[in-house]
């Protein structure tokens, strides 16, 4: 066994959620140590990892570039150990919890017993898990709007075990099972709630120039730190402002502000009917994808349309995607449209529907399903190097994600000057993300400035553009990441000798690599 193999198996046994939801056997029973001490035992093991994995490779370029990978996510994970996000975030725990009662359930890659039998095990390890993080929260680190959105979530938890979760099981039996497992975790769910109603904190989101820089350079192997990206996003955003007002006046507006508050007012009419038509334009973008011949389909896969879970509505407000578990030979994904969160006025549920029009359908079907997430991760799970399936960064993913809407347009698929209009509004709405996001997290921005920023520069409605800004301040460098990635993705198809799909093949099968690896992969590789 190689000391990447032992890594590995180190890494599997220290994240079980992590581990079961990759497709790994025997992690599906529990949630992990989420203690205080167990964090930390984990956070000095990984620097101990780092300096075991330092040595130089002895090897090929796929050897030396798997080491790299690993050698970025344990640089990554050492600076952010010191911004402990298990010491500021509640959702460290929810969304752990949620994913690892959820999430299985939507795989099936166990008979329906054994799934239920494992949800059992967990639900008896959530009283366990939320008062860790009531123990672990520390008020002078915890910030005001991460514990908001951690009450936001802990609120949906006694439906979703009570309700939601039952609802999965088709057997009747097994069902009331669950249903009666259920109850103390509900109970702890509510107990957090009043916890954090109660909790006082004094702390910041923001995580500073220093940090963040570090985690571009380090961690994604990027060439610059976050001025530098700031001022690439301003770039881009003006220039992408520039070729949307001369698109507009082909609309017959002067500006593109209000052609696409036009166009937004042709959505579909209810939440459901935005999932039929969501479904509809993936049975269309798969169709043209195979007809172009612009990637290699994998075996089996399928891409499943459904209603984002209730305990993600409260804090994403925009389409997702959960990949097939690579580890497994699944090729199942499944894209979550984005629902409203129970309680919603009729005015927001339409706002919703309005930033889901049907010109933006396209663009953002692509992106999500063929040749974007489903594809790419469908297609990479069948990459042979075990740590290419665990180890990715949203920096090549949702780059790639990206980077498949300028594909499309590109070859055409965007027909109309409405459609291409909204496409051109996605990319400059991933250029206002860079130039908020680094401005929020190096203090230059306050919250009610991205708002508006997000709101005035991007057509988001107010109530998802303060959804976004929310994310942007729990999740720093990861909005960012779309547009830089595809940039990058665009400069290294540039220098690529060869045809398209094989681009493509080639390197969205090599995994979610930083995008110095991809580099590497694409343009190393071939000589």
């Amino acid at each position: 066994m190689t000391l990447l193999d032992e890594f590995v198996d180190w890494y599997l046994e220290h994240h079980p959620v992590r581990a079961d939801l990759l497709g790994a056997e025997g992690f599906d029973r529990t949630l992990g140590d989420l203690t205080g001490d167990g964090f930390v035992r984990r956070e000095r093991a990984t620097e101990l990892w780092l300096d075991r994995l330092s040595a130089p490779v002895d090897g090929d370029l796929d050897d030396q570039i798997d080491v790299e990978l690993v050698r970025s996510y344990l640089r990554g994970a050492v600076a952010g150990a010191a911004w402990p996000d298990w010491r500021r975030d509640p959702a460290v725990y929810l969304s752990t919890i949620f994913a690892a009662l959820f999430n299985p359930f939507q795989q099936r890659l166990r008979p329906e017993a054994e799934l239920v039998e494992g949800a059992i095990a967990r639900l008896g390890e959530v009283p366990g898990a939320l008062a860790a993080c009531r123990v672990n929260l520390d008020p002078a680190l915890a910030a005001d709007l991460l514990v908001s959105r951690g009450l936001d979530q802990a609120r949906t938890g006694r439906r979703f075990l009570t309700v939601t979760l039952p609802g999965l099981v088709g057997d009747p039996g097994l069902r009331a099972r669950l249903a009666a497992a259920a109850g103390p975790a509900a109970d702890a769910f509510d107990e957090l709630a009043s916890f954090l109603e109660g909790f006082k904190a004094h702390g910041t989101w923001r995580m500073g120039e220093k940090l963040y820089s570090t985690m571009l350079r380090e961690r994604e192997m990027l060439g610059y730190g976050a001025a530098e990206l700031h001022e690439k996003g301003k770039a881009e955003w003006a220039g992408l402002d520039r070729d949307m007002r001369e698109l507009a006046v082909r609309l017959g507006h002067e500006d593109w502000r209000p052609a696409m508050e036009a166009l937004m007012d042709d959505h579909p009419p209810t939440l459901e009917a935005m999932r039929e038509e969501y479904e509809a334009e993936t049975r269309r973008v798969r169709d043209f994808v195979r007809e172009r011949g612009l990637v290699t389909f994998p075996e089996g896969e399928e891409c499943l349309v459904v209603p984002s879970p209730d305990f993600q509505r409260p804090i994403l407000a925009v389409a997702s995607y959960l990949p097939p578990p690579p580890l497994s030979s699944s090729r199942t994904g499944v894209f979550f449209v984005p629902y409203t969160p129970d309680g919603f006025t009729d005015e927001q549920v339409r706002q919703r529907l309005r930033t889901n029009c049907r010109a933006q359908r396209p663009t953002i079907t692509a992106h999500e399903t063929y040749p974007g997430h489903h594809w790419q991760l469908a297609w990479s799970a069948g990459n042979p190097r075990q740590v290419r399936k665990i180890f990715r960064t949203p920096y090549f993913v949702e780059g790639w994600g990206l980077y498949v809407e300028r594909l499309m347009h590109e070859q055409g698929y965007f027909t109309t000057p409405q459609t291409e209009l909204a496409y051109l509004d996605c990319r400059i709405w991933r250029a206002a993300r860079i130039v908020v996001d680094t401005a929020l997290h190096c203090g230059d921005m306050s919250v009610e400035e991205a708002e508006t920023y997000m709101s005035t520069k991007a057509s988001l409605s107010p109530g998802t553009a303060k959804g976004e800004v929310s994310r942007y301040c729990a999740w720093p460098t990861q909005a960012p990441s779309y547009l830089t990635g595809a940039i990058e993705i665009e400069d290294i198809r540039a220098q690529y000798e060869g045809d398209l799909r094989t681009f493509h093949d080639l390197i969205a099968g090599s995994g979610g690599l930083p995008l110095g690896l991809t580099r590497k992969v694409a343009l190393e590789s071939k000589s």
